[in-house]
């Protein structure tokens, strides 16, 4: 009880020098537990969804998928005749039975041509209004489609656009482009999270998305009074004899969970990847806070030893301390936490992704793991600090304030952090040096963490070296205040290491990705200027299928030479080996396809693989398979009979563009899968007329005005598009580094705070002798700017180290060019300097603020 009262009375009284750390376990904690909240939300949301959208039964064809409807490669759904309506409906315990039609393959646009389609990565469905929509939906204007000339929509997508009853809208699929009049707008009775809806009456759908009338994508079963789910499925299916796939809500809500959660499990455990970063952070920050605590009360728990108190009650007193830190932090991050998964879902709802509050889902694991977490984090954290203030003799009542060094723990700290740094590179030698991009992976993984701890170990040591020239370059300038900030800064090598590294690690994480991302820009860039050689591709940045009507588009454009078609599709593979590779895929392209992608050949000739009846393989295939030019390889296609082709062509595996493609003419597709079945075309390449290209490129444009789900890029901007998805991608990285970036700066401010209360006796012997006001504040500011510039350097040149070698790995995969990004690593080592600047402002402020005699009467 003496040993918690005192760890009370400690915590209560050194509450403000312990803040910045409870403030780090906070944003820390509440990051994990905004995250497992969001998800959770989402996860309800969908659920409710699901749940309130099926029928108690779904038949649909063998063609989809467990989640519904699936866009076959002529982009049309797969359909049932009506016949099976009529089958389902006679079945025992089927109180009503309705055929259904929708496809997501489709894009909307308004009178405008301006697409009405989500921006938030939610699907547009197109289908007819039936008896199960009308259980989830409330017409809140205007009435039901009736006849082709008449739409409705979903109210969210309707005030997103400014959609009014009467306005003209235009729906594009395979089918062709259907131009009907808003005459109606329904309301989810549950949360929409963001799909755009419009509905048809059946025959338009059938017609608009099908082209064929008398069929159906799915049929609704309402199950009689008194039957179960179950049942009613295992009736249907008998009267089906297996043709159809028959699914209950039950199983169509799990199906379509699963497929949203595993969306979310890359979102979840990215975010708590991140979240772990802030975490280790956040350990520098604390174990500084309890060290600097502990030195400064070396005298006071001298004088608790010297009256009886043992180690372990030292070191106990002080675990506690942390543990009420922890606790603090963690109960107020659990409610930050709360507060930023609705922010969170405030900035997805203005991204197009709509999630209600009613829907706010805290289970309660969630808030235990945040306070298990925090609590635990912080205790391991000041363990070490701990364990120190436990050796503290009661001799250390007679001395001056300072924990005593421990000179031998010094040479081994040092010996360890050489080894573990040694070690670490060897590993990414050996990943670098790797034959094949997955064993090198695991390489690269234990060079990294090798090295970041190593690092971390040697940083102290790194300090006494890295400090003196940064001083040297940076300090000096400033005379005998500039020298003072550099020895204050290697006064204790130690807390200068763990304040530095903390930043370090967030800075090499951006280093190496700056330099992967770069690389990957510059290696795809090369590889279009040496293998691409058609002036344009015309191709949707959403994956639709591009339409006969808008190939056709393009092949009349003025100034276009010619257009290549790429279609792709699967087929099971036998080979001369007698195995089979079930569902491979297979590109059938024009035979023009060779002039405007130069793909490197091991063997033969890649013209060759576009004669009647022939294809190419790549080399591994080949090697795998035994298959040499001229073999014979049994094609059964997907949607189509069985074909023997001859191997023309064997395509080096290394390729970036179409790596692993296996190539086939379009005439020979065509003849083995029927009309109605060939699959549309992914890619178009257009290449202008000599002479003709400004010319050509504005004709393109112009001939797809009314199809806006394409674009049209020439080379220069499809390599700006590959820029922005992949700069697009490292900023989100870089946001949510942006976390451990902030801890790490609360570090550097928590350092500097406590290193200033640590000083008081000697900032007022300073100032007494004729230090100014001003000059305090900069010796501070520069004292933390060397710091930061200290921790930037270490982060910079390890992350620049990992990066070189991931792309040796990338290499591996065709991705050859290396390039650092020296803008965004100079930029990133001066911003580091203002970061020093910005922690150093309380600090600095509060120490030119100490009365000059009560700062010389402190002891």
């Amino acid at each position: 009880m003496t040993v918690l009262r005192t760890s009370m009375r400690n915590f209560l009284a050194h509450k403000g020098r312990m803040a910045l750390s409870a403030v780090a376990v906070l944003l820390s904690v509440a990051f994990v537990c905004g995250t497992l909240v969001f998800t959770d939300t989402m996860s309800t949301t969908f659920d409710k969804l699901f749940a309130a959208t099926a029928s108690d039964v779904t038949v649909s064809a063998k063609g989809s998928s467990d989640t519904g409807e699936t866009t076959a490669g002529n982009g049309k759904p797969p359909v049932m005749p009506a016949s099976v309506v009529d089958a389902v409906g006679k079945a025992d315990g089927v109180r009503s039975a309705q055929g259904t039609v929708f496809s997501t393959s489709v894009t909307v646009v308004d009178a405008d041509k301006d697409s009405l389609s989500p921006t938030g990565g939610g699907p547009t469905i197109v289908g007819n209004w039936n008896a199960n929509d009308a259980r989830t939906m409330d017409i809140t204007s205007g009435t039901a489609p009736k006849g082709a000339g008449q739409v409705m929509v979903d109210a969210d997508t309707a005030d997103k656009h400014g959609l009014k009853l009467g306005d003209e809208i235009g729906i594009i699929s395979a089918v062709g482009t259907h131009r009907a009049k808003l005459s109606g707008i329904a309301d989810f009775t549950v949360t929409n999270p963001g799909a755009a809806i419009f509905y048809l009456d059946t025959r338009t759908s059938q017609e608009a998305l099908v082209g064929a009338a008398g069929v159906y994508t799915n049929v609704n079963v309402t199950a009689a009074a008194g039957v179960s789910d179950a049942q009613l499925k295992k009736n249907v299916s008998a009267a089906l004899d297996g043709r159809y796939k028959v699914q209950t809500a039950k199983e169509v809500a799990d199906a379509n969970a699963e497929d949203v959660q595993e969306f979310m499990g890359v979102i979840k455990y990215a975010m708590l990847g991140f979240a772990g970063i802030a975490f280790l952070v956040g350990v520098f920050l604390i174990i500084n806070t309890f060290s600097m605590l502990v030195a400064q009360r070396t005298r006071e728990i001298g004088l608790m030893r010297a009256i009886g108190s043992s180690r372990r009650q030292v070191n106990r007193s002080v675990l506690i301390e942390a543990l009420l830190l922890g606790v603090v932090g963690s109960v107020l991050g659990v409610a930050a936490g709360v507060g930023l998964a609705v922010g969170l879902m405030k900035l997805m709802g203005a991204m197009g992704m709509n999630l209600s509050t009613d829907d706010l889902t805290i289970v309660w694991t969630t808030p235990v793991a945040g306070l298990v977490l925090g609590v635990v984090v912080t205790v391991l954290a000041a363990y070490l600090p701990a364990r120190r203030a436990g050796k503290v003799s009661p001799m250390a009542a007679l001395r001056d304030v300072g924990a005593p060094a421990d000179a031998r723990a010094g040479a081994v700290r040092a010996v360890l952090g050489v080894l573990l740094t040694g070690a670490g590179a060897f590993a990414l030698y050996l990943a670098a040096a790797a034959d094949t991009a997955g064993g090198g992976a695991l390489w690269l993984g234990a060079g990294v963490v090798l090295s970041l701890i190593g690092f971390v170990v040697v940083g102290p040591l790194l300090a006494g070296g890295l400090v003196r020239v940064l001083g040297a370059i940076v300090l000096r300038m400033f005379g005998p205040v500039g020298r003072m900030a550099e020895r204050n800064a290697l006064r204790n090598p130690r807390r200068t290491g763990a304040t530095g590294a903390a930043l370090m690690i967030g800075l090499a994480l951006v280093a190496c990705l700056s330099v992967v991302g770069s690389s990957m820009v510059a290696s795809a860039t090369d590889e279009l200027d040496k293998s691409v050689g058609t002036d344009f591709i015309v191709q949707s940045d959403t994956g639709q299928l591009i339409t006969p009507q808008a190939v056709r588009a393009v092949k009349d454009a003025d100034g276009v030479a010619r257009v290549t078609e790429y279609k792709w599709t699967q087929a099971d593979f036998t080979t001369p080996d007698g195995r089979t590779s079930k569902d491979t895929a297979i590109t059938a392209a024009d035979p023009t396809y060779a002039q405007d992608l130069r793909v490197e050949t091991v063997a033969g000739d890649l013209a060759d693989a576009y004669r009647p009846d022939s294809m190419s393989v790549h080399e591994e295939y080949a090697k795998d398979h035994g298959i040499r030019l001229g073999s014979k390889i049994a094609v059964d296609f997907e949607d189509g009979s069985e074909a023997r082709l001859t191997v023309r062509a064997i395509t080096s595996s290394e390729a970036v563009i179409d790596q692993g493609a296996m190539y086939t003419a379009i005439d020979t597709l065509a003849k083995y899968v029927p009309a109605d079945r060939m699959p549309l075309d992914r890619l178009l390449f257009a290449s202008a007329e000599e002479g003709q290209e400004a010319a050509a490129y504005t004709a393109l444009k112009t001939a797809l005005d009314d199809y806006p789900q394409y674009k049209v890029r020439d080379q220069t901007d499809y390599k700006e598009a590959l820029k922005d998805q992949i700069g697009q991608l490292l900023n989100m990285i870089y946001g949510l580094l942006a976390l451990a970036i902030i801890v790490a700066i609360l570090g550097v401010v928590n350092t500097l705070a406590l290193s200033v209360v640590e000083r008081t006796r000697e900032i007022g012997l300073m100032r007494a002798i004729g230090l100014s006001r001003r000059q305090l504040r900069r010796m501070i500011r520069l004292e933390s700017v060397v710091i930061a510039l200290f921790g930037a350097l270490l982060g910079l040149g390890l992350g620049l180290g990992w990066g070189a070698t991931a792309q040796q790995l990338l290499a591996l995969e065709g991705l050859k060019v290396l390039e650092i990004p020296w803008p965004t690593i100079g930029a990133v080592f001066i911003g580091s300097a203002f970061v020093g600047l910005f922690a150093a402002l309380i600090p600095a402020f509060r120490a030119g603020r100490m009365n000059v005699l009560d700062a010389i009467a402190t002891e």
